[in-house]
């Protein structure tokens, strides 16, 4: 009777021995795969970085000469880009996610912000695909999705996206035009950011004029147009790079975080395994004792 229940003791310490080697294994190789995971981010992270840093310069001096050529406009003569209205009460948004998971609350925090609005006073335009479930559940007017991708967009992304803006603006069917996307701050501090796009309207702040009398040539009336349509493809390109970025970020950190836990996770369980193989040794000089006393 105590050899058969020395026998089961040691096929119970054995089970528990091989599972938890099992555990072990599996968590090493999801901690390889998070590791791997993070090291792509970061490379992406840099590359990402410089260009949104390098471009924010350019739509910000963009933005104060929009504003100086403006100021020699008459009102009349404003393009409609520049000029308010309240005839539809209708918002355009434009929501920016990823188009893959696996980067913190980023998606979350979007999704959140989109469920926030007034429904029915929106209509939704979204790029990534993590977002469009979000946006068709939330009950507004759904005009249409766009891939994000996987790599550093490029600027031909933006020429749809304005095409189907200028339908929607351009025709009077919403009065305004606005931006849902990740603002990124820091690699720990990625925010959901609202921009307004349209109707453009002067920002004193920016406008720095030197002296008080400019001569455009030609007249500002024949280059706001073209410059309007500039500044607005490059706001939709900066906000683009800018998730792009807050997306890397957020990857890099997740991963990072994901692959300490493992590293716990892993150390628990060879603590585990070396107690259970420890408890095993034991009980087999125990029965062994037992065995040549009898």
């Amino acid at each position: 009777m105590q050899q058969k229940n020395a026998k089961k003791r040691l096929l119970i310490s054995m089970a528990d021995t091989t599972q938890l080697l099992r555990r072990i294994k599996t968590a090493q190789n999801i901690a390889k795969t998070t590791r791997a995971m993070q090291m792509i981010a970061a490379s992406k992270l840099k590359r990402a970085q410089d260009a949104a840093l390098s471009s924010r310069p350019y739509v910000e001096k963009l933005s104060a000469v929009t504003t100086s050529v403006r100021k020699n406009v008459d009102q009349h003569a404003l393009p409609v880009y520049m000029q308010s209205r309240k005839q539809t009460g209708k918002t355009l948004v434009l929501v920016i996610a990823p188009d893959k998971g696996l980067c913190g609350g980023l998606v979350s925090n979007l999704a959140r912000e989109v469920l926030r609005r007034e429904a029915k006073n929106d209509i939704l335009i979204t790029v990534g695909k993590k977002i469009e479930s979000t946006a068709k559940y939330a009950g507004s007017d759904y005009l249409g999705s766009f891939p994000f991708g996987n790599t550093l967009p490029s600027f031909d992304v933006v020429y749809p996206i304005a095409q189907l803006i200028d339908e929607q603006y351009l025709a009077g069917k919403v009065d305004a035009v606005e931006i849902l996307t990740t603002h990124f701050e820091s690699i720990f501090t990625q925010k959901p950011h609202m921009i307004k796009l349209l109707p453009i309207l002067p920002i004193e702040t920016e406008a720095k004029v030197t002296n008080s009398f400019q001569h455009f040539e030609p007249a500002g009336e024949e280059i706001l147009p073209e410059l309007l349509k500039r500044y607005l493809e490059m706001v939709l390109y900066q906000e683009v790079i800018e998730s792009y970025l807050s997306e890397q970020a957020a990857r890099m950190l997740s991963m990072q975080n994901a692959t300490n836990n493992a590293k716990d996770i892993i150390e628990d369980l060879r603590l585990e395994y070396n107690k259970s193989r420890q408890a095993k040794i034991t009980n087999e000089l125990l029965d062994i004792t037992g065995g040549a006393a009898a």
